[in-house]
């Protein structure tokens, strides 16, 4: 059993640049890219960079790269957490606000590219989340992705193709390089995981 503290955060995009990273069969399902990290038994944190697809007929999310300890590290500040590594800094604080339990849908599980499992069904989490705020940046280069929360959850729609950029590796640096519209929201939600469990996993290496 491990004892979870996930945070999830979402960030809007231009479609048509999330677009130009899908491999061969992938459709882009929203203008959104997300952040999921996790403190595992306050000793090890893990993190999950990811964009909605449709993919053979099933809809959830397509993982960009995924890090964990030692790589990625947290602290405790400021009434918060703060998860950083060589190329990312991530603060969330919870507001004291509860929801409903996370539920999304179109989320059928994560597809992970080139590793075994390439799928991986949806975790089902039953306990209610606790809104936050939150900022981050992204610094694989210079004028990568960054933003801050404002105090809201905000929508994401389907945006019709506009543009057609070049076609880029699927990699975390190119999608953090996709400059942040807003941050559409955070939560936190804390959970006993048991050590069977589908959900949030690191493959045998590091991604990114």
């Amino acid at each position: 059993m491990e004892r979870i503290e996930q945070f999830v955060m979402a960030y809007g995009v231009e479609q048509d640049r999330v677009r130009a990273l899908l491999p061969e069969g992938y459709e882009s399902l929203r203008p959104v890219l997300r952040i999921n990290a996790e403190i595992r038994d306050e000793a090890r944190a893990y993190l999950e960079f990811n964009a909605p697809v449709a993919h053979r007929g099933r809809r959830g999310w397509l993982n960009l790269g995924h890090w964990q300890s030692p790589t990625l590290r947290f602290c405790r500040e400021k009434g918060g957490v703060l998860l950083t590594a060589p190329f990312l800094r991530l603060f969330y604080r919870g507001v004291g606000i509860a929801g409903g339990c996370p539920a999304e849908k179109d989320n059928e599980g994560c597809f992970f590219p080139g590793e075994a499992p390439d799928f991986r069904p949806a975790e089902q989490i039953t306990v209610p989340k606790e809104f936050c705020d939150c900022e981050f940046a992204w610094s694989f280069h210079p004028g990568d992705a960054r933003g801050v929360s404002i105090g809201k959850t905000l929508p994401a729609f389907l945006e019709e193709v506009r543009q057609t950029y070049p076609r880029l590796p699927l990699t975390a640096e190119n999608a953090a390089a996709i400059p942040c519209r807003q941050v559409l929201g955070a939560y936190i939600v804390r959970f006993d995981r048991e050590n069977d469990a589908a959900g949030l996993r690191a493959g045998p290496e590091e991604r990114s």
